[in-house]
């Protein structure tokens, strides 16, 4: 393993600093939360609310088959207008995020219902954002505020407990041709409302449940052990979330129809969320999108076998931090620090392999690990404030442990 020189270790750790006391007087807010079984049941009074007439529905084509109709039924029976898109996949691409926006325009709309994971979320926040800023491509968006103007108005309607899409500042979107993610991040990207309802989320079957379980995990995880820009709340959030997803995400998975494990879940992922909108995620992530760049990975299936390696890559940086949720968790309560951060990441690992997620991705080819490192770091420094910070020949190795 090498260190990263350090001049520019210092120059990462100065720019995380300043960039941190900008993000402590932004004016950060979070979506309405409405929340319960049958909470869909209020969205026509939500986008009475925001004034809309016309309403795009965007999801994938499961979803949109079974989920949305009657959603849609609900909100025309109100007298408001639906257009439904339900051509997302996973890992949305520019050219989805076109055909949304012209059909967005051509239909008249005035204004976004997300219902999905965070696919169909970030699908229709990177539309909205071509809508407000026609002469901006998804490439030009890519970074931080990026955006600076105010969308129409957004509901979300998460389906999976894990993306946590629906209070985030963020748009993850890919490139088909290079394959690489943009990660649009703007403060107008956060909806109006979320409605979290379990009942949407019963009949999700186990492996995306465990995937996106873990994803939300991760969030918390890399929020917390983050060097810079927490505060109490986040701390608070990404403790809760992850206590959370211990308790009921195994719950979850063994009994799709455990409305308390799923509306706990979602209220997770949502905390999981606000976490790390404001405290930021880090190398995992960042490994992770290229995994979904390169090779179509579910992201919450890539986030789950590289979470733990990099935990444990980061040695004594992040063990007081891990430590205390370990603690939080009832994973470990007495010993060192070294040893309860070494067993809460044991109980990672056993949660994967009691759910099915291996341990490994042998997906991963040699000759395009070069082409992961740049996008990774590219993605991660110097913005990202993590407990180390990776150069070239580091991000490799822990690439090549992700692949076993």
């Amino acid at each position: 393993m090498t260190d990263m020189k350090p001049i520019k270790r210092f120059y990462y750790r100065a720019y995380q600093t300043v960039f941190d006391l900008g993000l402590r007087v932004l004016p950060w807010r979070k979506p309405e939360i409405v929340s319960g079984a049958g909470s869909t049941a209020r969205i026509p009074e939500l986008l009475r609310s925001c004034g809309v007439k016309k309403v795009m529905i965007v999801s994938g084509k499961h979803t949109g088959a079974v989920l949305v109709p009657p959603i849609r039924a609900q909100i025309e029976a109100a007298g408001i207008s639906a257009v439904h898109f339900d051509g997302v996949r996973a890992n949305p691409t520019i050219s989805i995020i076109e055909q949304v926006r012209e059909r967005y325009l051509a239909e008249g709309c005035d204004g976004f219902l997300a219902v999905g994971g965070g696919s169909p979320m970030d699908t229709a926040k990177a539309a909205a954002a071509r809508i407000v800023r026609p002469n901006c491509t998804v490439e030009q968006m890519t970074g931080l505020f990026k955006v600076m103007h105010a969308l129409p108005p957004f509901i979300a309607v998460p389906t999976t407990a894990g993306s946590g899409s629906e209070t985030t500042i963020a748009a993850v979107i890919t490139n088909e041709k290079t394959h690489h993610k943009h990660a649009i991040m703007d403060l107008c990207l956060v909806p109006r409302f979320a409605v979290l309802d379990a009942v949407l989320t019963e009949d999700l079957p186990p492996a995306t449940t465990a995937q996106t379980g873990m994803d939300a995990l991760t969030h918390a995880v890399e929020a917390y052990v983050s060097v810079y820009s927490t505060t109490k709340e986040t701390d608070r959030c990404a403790e809760e979330a992850t206590a959370a997803i211990f308790r009921y995400l195994e719950r979850a998975y063994a009994n799709g129809h455990d409305l308390e494990a799923r509306q706990e879940m979602l209220l997770a992922s949502f905390k999981a969320g606000v976490a790390f909108t404001r405290a930021g995620v880090g190398n995992v992530h960042a490994i992770a999108h290229t995994l979904g760049g390169l090779y179509n990975t579910a992201h919450g299936l890539a986030n789950a076998v590289i979470l733990p390696i990099v935990l444990e890559d980061y040695g004594a940086a992040a063990e007081e931090k891990l430590a205390r949720l370990a603690e939080i968790t009832g994973t470990k309560t007495t010993g060192t620090a070294h040893e309860k951060s070494a067993a809460f990441i044991a109980a990672i690992r056993a949660m994967n392999e009691r759910m099915g997620i291996p341990g490994h991705l042998d997906v991963i080819c040699e000759d395009d690990i070069p082409q992961m490192v740049a996008w990774a770091l590219r993605e991660a420094n110097p913005t990202y404030p993590v407990p180390v910070m990776y150069d070239e020949a580091h991000c490799a190795e822990v690439i090549r442990r992700v692949r076993g």
